[in-house]
């Protein structure tokens, strides 16, 4: 019986044309849905940083609010965090680094209330770009909300509520 086996596996002598064919074509087809799919995970990512860092940013801002005791409003920006010391160099996933001066956090004191409402701008270090998004609530931020070209604009004039 193992001499009958050993004698087909020698008059084997490998794998035809159109079977390599079928094996290269399979490969393809796999190819082709996986690399969408992995630039869609790097992408949301990065996104899932640049909400990160807003969020630093503004846990940052309360730390400074609460140390400085600010009334009405006011306006921390990333290079006052840092030079400050509320806040470590933040690093840029997108690959460039953020605007020291426009990427910033607002800060309104409601006088009747005394509660704080704080909004976030993420900028890009190119100045063709407005940023990543642009005065928004750091607490109801989404992926949807962060647009990775840094083409994002901002709806209103005023950057505060």
């Amino acid at each position: 019986m193992f001499k009958k086996i050993g004698q087909k596996l020698k008059d084997q002598r490998g794998l035809t044309l159109i079977e390599l064919l079928a094996v290269v074509v399979i490969l393809g087809i796999i190819a082709a849905i996986a690399i969408p799919s992995i630039g869609g995970l790097i992408n949301n990512s990065k996104k899932d940083a640049h909400i990160a860092n807003a969020q630093q940013m503004v846990s940052a801002a309360r730390m400074a609010v609460t140390a400085k005791d600010v009334e009405g409003s006011t306006t921390f920006t990333l290079d006052s965090l840092v030079s400050d010391g509320y806040l470590e160099d933040v690093d840029n996933p997108s690959g460039t680094s953020y605007d020291d001066d426009k990427t910033a956090v607002f800060v309104t004191k409601n006088s009747s209330t005394g509660n704080y409402t704080y909004r976030v701008t993420l900028s890009s270090n190119n100045s063709a770009t407005n940023g990543y998004f642009v005065n928004k609530d750091p607490d109801s931020l989404t992926r949807d909300d962060v647009n990775l070209d840094g083409l994002a604009t901002e709806t209103t004039t005023n950057p505060t509520p």
